[in-house]
């Protein structure tokens, strides 16, 4: 649904809100997030495997497998959950439909009691209910009672496929910085890319938020790098046992 808010006054700010806005936000945060995951958790299997002393091809062969099986684990993760998001969305669709066309009266008094706690006059939300039930009564309440848009139900396929996506984005350039790093010095190297990739992600994730960019950094790049630490002690420890 898009509102517009219309002035006589030359010059008045007008603003335009669309209803697949939220939608699209909380995708750019999904897509970021699988970023962040993609770069800490293959950067901090990298450096634990380097930690062992394991060869270069051992450490190529651990990173690869690292993705895959992040990539598969949040394409399936982010499917069962959209899913079932999405079956609970349908079945209140249908709920509501349902009370409509059996309860009438009581879904119009409802609406009106909805309108009437935002601030509205009873009697006058008593009439922009029975209006907003002659134009789409079922999209009105589904906004208003569930926050539930029926044209923008989520997909679960558009998620995984965008979560895999954002992943492998996320593990591509620690994966590629141990392939060109000279021998000897791939934990620097990761460790320096993945703190790079973490602040471009925090400073990313702060923007489409509107929060804190230096709050947001600051976060992800200590603990992104306490997540390397541990790895790379516990790497050290038992390879040094093995």
């Amino acid at each position: 649904m898009r509102k517009t808010t219309n002035s006589t006054v030359p010059g008045a700010h007008q603003e335009f809100h669309d209803a697949g806005d939220a939608a699209k936000m909380n995708s750019l945060r999904a897509g970021v997030l699988g970023a962040n995951d993609g770069i800490v958790s293959v950067a901090a299997l990298l450096i634990g495997v380097i930690a062992t002393g394991a060869g270069d091809k051992s450490i190529l062969m651990a990173g690869l497998a690292a993705t895959i099986a992040g990539a598969v684990s949040m394409a399936l993760g982010e499917f069962v959950s959209v899913s079932a998001q999405r079956d609970s969305e349908q079945f209140l669709v249908a709920k509501e439909r349902q009370e409509l066309r059996e309860a009438p009266e009581a879904e119009l008094e409802e609406l009106a009691g909805i309108l009437f706690g935002y601030g509205i006059n009873r009697d006058t939300a008593l009439e922009a209910a029975r209006e907003i039930h002659k134009e789409d009564a079922l999209r009105a309440h589904l906004q208003l009672e569930l926050g539930i848009d029926q044209n923008e139900l989520t997909s679960a396929w558009a998620a995984a496929f965008f979560s895999v996506l954002s992943f492998l984005a996320g593990a591509a350039l620690p994966m590629a910085s141990v392939f060109l790093a000279p021998t000897g010095t791939q934990a620097w190297v990761v460790t320096a890319v993945t703190m790079l990739l973490l602040a471009l992600t925090g400073l990313i994730s702060a923007k489409i938020g509107g929060t804190s960019v230096g709050r947001s950094m600051v976060r992800l790049v200590i603990g992104g790098g306490l997540g390397l630490a541990l790895t790379y002690g516990a790497g050290a420890l038992f390879g040094g046992v093995a």
